[in-house]
């Protein structure tokens, strides 16, 4: 069987979020809303809100009529909240994906074509898990060496 590069991306979309599931269900509780160094940024809960809120930028800018799901409040927002929503971005910028790779190659909004619009998406979200686990790990709660592993064990997740 031929390689088939839109399958693996999308496969690789799927592991990513995965990846996602799996630390924020390894963040130490008493992590999720515990105040950054110095008072200023984001906290653990507000990083994972603002993955998805971002996405939902996308969507919106993709489709401004499609449904949307709804916005996270960092500040309230528990993990199974946040793994819910991410879940359902998530599957939306799947869908999103698939569509442009399997088609023309575009993405509303973006340039220079699905496959950057691909890797973005994954950087962002790379971006964040690293900032996650190292505010873990500033504010006294770190997550696990086993867990820190972990988030790069991209085949068997």
């Amino acid at each position: 069987m031929a390689f088939d590069p839109v399958a693996s991306s999308l496969h690789a979309w799927g592991t990513n979020g995965r990846i996602n599931a799996y630390l924020l269900e390894n963040v130490p509780e008493a992590a999720w809303r515990a105040t950054p160094p110095g008072g200023k940024g984001r906290s653990v809960a507000a990083i994972f809100a603002h993955i998805h809120n971002v996405r939902l930028m996308w969507l919106k800018a993709i489709d401004k009529n499609a449904p949307l799901p709804e916005k996270l409040d960092g500040e309230i927002c528990s993990k199974e909240q946040v793994l819910a929503a991410l879940a359902e971005s998530g599957e939306a910028l799947r869908v999103v994906l698939e569509k442009a790779l399997r088609g023309d190659g575009k993405v509303k909004g973006f340039k220079p074509d699905a496959g950057s619009f691909a890797a973005y998406l994954l950087a962002h979200d790379a971006h964040h898990r690293g900032q996650v686990t190292q505010l873990a790990r500033q504010v006294g709660h770190a997550v696990s060496q086993s867990t820190n592993f972990g988030l790069w064990e991209w085949g068997t997740r």
